[in-house]
């Protein structure tokens, strides 16, 4: 889809940011200032490194950062305060939408009980189960699931292999990235007598065995909020009786795991590879980086911070930083890393010192030698 061109005035005013030079510059595309074409091309350049790229380029309009001094064959630019904030909003304006055909396919399926709003659009080789809901401007694209009794929220995309679950409530805006599975069962399964993990869990031992196992059926659903983003081959597992919960405006990164009965806050990241097990609470705003793995039955305050790599075994309160296998909170996860740094120097110490006592004691007066995971 070709961009409508907009001056460099309209721009701004779209970003809230200010104008110097020639606003009545026409552009139509935003570029990388090493692959500017000609003069209708805006380079963004709010980083230092690419403002160097400036003397070089074809553009003559660009976008900096506050502050910054610009090469003369710049007639016109764009001064925003936080570059990357400002990022967003210009690839909104110079977004490119997925193609979607309007209406519903011939070689689409949707059951003859589905609503489905007028201008949504679903694309071949979707299904759409028995008595879904699909919202106005929702876009359905290629080889999506929609199971029976599903909601999809006003202007939804679903990208192609997502699987959306029997009875999932999707709110408005959301995004389903490509083989994301929302409305999985949950990995629920119990023994007739305490098993192995109980007894671990209990007394450190197995004392029981996993003679049987039967599996838990999960008859409750996953609830998102509006504007939430899955991320490929993301899992989300409907809850045993009730519901998994996602709330507003909460992203999740790809391929990450997240089990029955969760809660999840508003606007929290949860970033690529993070696993959360079951009936584990998460407030707002929490972030968690990549790699986090979190017990089952943990709570997470608003606004807490994990960083990447951590285990997560116990609760974690509000508006703190926590790191570490197990997460332990930042300050005692850096004295914990200095100690281990500082244990080779240690035995070196008690070698010495073991050696003056035995010549004190009328010994040999030699150091035993360290041992051999402590010597370089």
């Amino acid at each position: 889809m070709t961009q409508a061109p907009r001056t460099l005035t309209e721009i701004a005013e779209a970003l809230g940011a200010a104008v110097e030079g020639d606003g009545s510059l026409t552009i139509r595309r935003a570029v990388h200032p090493s692959e500017a074409e000609g003069p209708e091309d805006l380079a963004l350049a709010m980083d230092k490194d690419l403002l160097a790229l400036l003397p070089g380029s074809k553009a003559v309009a660009a976008v900096v950062a506050e502050g910054v001094e610009v090469p003369e064959g710049i007639k016109g630019r764009i001064v925003v305060k936080r570059p990357r904030y400002a990022m967003a909003g210009m690839l909104d304006i110079f977004e490119r939408p997925v193609h979607a055909e309007p209406g519903v396919s011939p070689q689409a399926y949707v059951a003859p009980d589905a609503v489905v709003a007028p201008d949504a659009s679903i694309a071949p080789f979707a299904y759409v189960g028995p008595r879904a809901r699909i919202g106005a401007g929702v876009v359905i694209l290629p080889h999506v699931t929609v199971g029976a009794d599903a909601v999809i929220g006003e202007g939804s995309l679903l990208h192609p292999g997502a699987r959306i679950g029997e009875r999932v409530e999707m709110g408005a805006r959301c995004i389903v990235h490509p083989n994301a599975a929302i409305g999985n069962d949950g990995f629920s399964f119990v023994t007739p007598e305490p098993g192995s993990v109980e007894s671990a869990k209990t007394t450190g031992r197995v004392v029981g065995t996993n003679v049987l196992i039967r599996r838990v059926n999960s008859i409750g659903t996953v609830i998102m909020g509006d504007d939430v983003e899955v991320g490929a081959g993301a899992t989300i597992d409907r809850g045993t009786v009730t519901a998994t919960r996602i709330g507003n405006g909460t992203k999740i990164d790809n391929l990450v795991q997240i089990g029955h009965n969760v809660q999840v806050g508003t606007n929290c990241m949860l970033c690529g590879h993070v696993g959360i097990a079951g009936s584990t609470v998460i407030g707002d705003r929490v972030v968690l980086a990549g790699k986090v793995g979190v017990a089952d039955h943990i709570k997470i305050g608003s606004d807490a911070v994990v960083a990447a790599n951590s285990g997560v075994g116990s609760n974690i309160p509000p508006k703190s930083v926590w790191m570490g296998y197990p997460a332990v909170p930042r300050t005692r996860a850096f004295e914990q890393y200095k100690g281990l740094a500082r244990l080779k120097r240690l035995f070196a110490d008690v070698s010495d010192l073991k050696a003056r006592l035995t010549a004190i004691d009328g010994g040999p007066v030699k150091a035993e030698a360290e041992p051999a995971e402590q010597q370089e």
